[in-house]
């Protein structure tokens, strides 16, 4: 089955723009199968295109040339040029930057697993010459793809995750088994090169720890004591985590945002197959008893495939104990998302009456649970009761977010 990406049509209006379209992303999220798709759709323009794999020892071998005869490789007779894992290229950005600046009108289309060594081939300005993409794992809608029911659909992607290979495995014992040797491959072949080798075993219990902890609030402090490594050290690896895209931090919200950066974090892997993985547990949803972490996860990963850049995901908690699962800001006015395994009844949450209450300024709420649909107020702001499968549909509680009124109006 073929999964159409979401994010294709974007990419492929960039066909008409000179900027070098830059692909970023894990290991296993499709990038590959994206750009074979791209050259599909120049090649159906008429256009003439050329793809390299540079982890293919052929494809690699060709790049061994001087500067000036690997530019006249790229840019004679083509119009659009792909390379897949551009990072084993040398001085890559230079050679982006020469072939933008010359009169040669080559698109080009690169992309590469995300990695400290990715960064580190970036490091020249290419400002005003480039177009950055991230590829994550397949979110919810996306996934719906592979079938028609639902809450079938939802218990297999908080089983298994989204890498999109594993939509290809008929079996739960295939897909543990992909997981596996993808966890694998990345603390193998990413990880190993970046850190210390005696660093390794406390880099999985970091994983570990993280992957037990998701959704809770994290301090790195504590972390660190558990482990017996430096509050730096740890900073450096959960770092390592977040460039590699393995776990996204979301911090507190304060009207004070230098306050915000002094607290603690809370964790989320991009990906809850791979979390899965880590813990060893693929049990089924109603036998977990982490199931409200799983479900808080589903929606973190959802709404992060949904901000733009005037938006950020933050949590919610005071000095009392109150919080709130989700704070989604867009201009700064704070949107509220709390997440509920099951309700039985349409309660708004208490922590969300404090908050509404301090900050006036809150258009509104979700409160996302597996069976509730409901609408109701508080203080004259809407406050909606969505299940969490919503987040798949068309007109979605995601898509609702991204056009919230920046004016606190709802």
């Amino acid at each position: 089955m073929i999964i159409k990406r979401s994010i294709f049509n974007r990419l492929a209006l960039e066909l008409e723009r000179p900027e070098i379209s830059i692909i970023l992303g894990p290991r296993q999220v499709g990038k590959t199968f994206l750009l074979k798709e791209l050259e599909n759709y120049a090649k159906e323009h008429e256009l003439r295109t050329r793809y390299y794999n540079l982890e293919l020892p052929h494809d690699l071998v060709e790049f061994n040339k001087k500067d000036t005869d690997l530019f006249e490789m790229l840019t004679s007779h083509l119009d659009v040029v792909f390379i897949d894992e551009f990072h084993y290229l040398p001085n890559a950005s230079k050679l982006f930057k020469v072939i933008f600046d010359s009169s040669r009108k080559v698109k080009l289309y690169v992309s590469g697993s995300s990695s400290i060594e990715i960064h580190k081939h970036l490091k020249e300005s290419l400002a005003g010459r480039r177009l950055v993409t991230r590829l994550m794992p397949l979110t919810f809608a996306e996934y719906v793809q592979t079938g028609s029911d639902l809450p079938e659909l939802l218990a297999g992607y908080l089983t298994f995750g989204g890498l999109p290979g594993l939509t290809h495995q008929d079996t739960g014992d295939e897909k543990i088994r992909l997981l596996h040797e993808i966890l694998e491959t990345y603390i193998q072949k990413d990880i190993k090169s970046l850190i210390k080798e005696e660093n390794i075993r406390a880099f999985n219990m970091l994983l570990y720890l993280i992957a037990e902890r998701q959704g809770s609030v994290v301090s790195v402090a504590g972390l660190a004591g558990e482990i017996g490594l430096t509050p730096r050290t740890i900073e450096h690896h959960i770092s390592l985590l977040e460039q590699t895209y393995v776990i996204y931090p979301v911090g507190s919200y304060s009207r004070n945002i230098g306050n915000e950066l002094k607290k603690s974090r809370k964790f989320y892997f991009y990906d809850i197959g791979i979390r899965n993985s880590l813990l060893r547990d693929f049990g089924p949803l109603e036998k977990r008893s982490d199931a409200g972490a799983l479900h808080e996860s589903f929606a973190a990963l959802q709404l992060t495939a949904c901000l733009k850049p005037n938006m950020e995901l933050k949590f919610w908690r005071n000095k009392a104990g109150h919080e709130i699962d989700f704070v989604l800001l867009k201009d700064r006015t704070p949107f509220l998302i709390e997440v509920k395994t099951t309700l039985r009844a349409p309660e708004i949450p208490p922590a969300m009456k404090i908050f509404i209450k301090h900050y006036p300024e809150t258009p509104g709420a979700v409160v996302l649970s597996q069976n509730l649909e409901y609408e109701t107020d508080y203080l004259g702001k809407k406050i909606l009761f969505r299940k969490l499968t919503a987040l798949a549909e068309v007109d979605s509680i995601c898509n609702r977010l991204v056009h919230l009124p920046s004016d606190g109006k709802a």
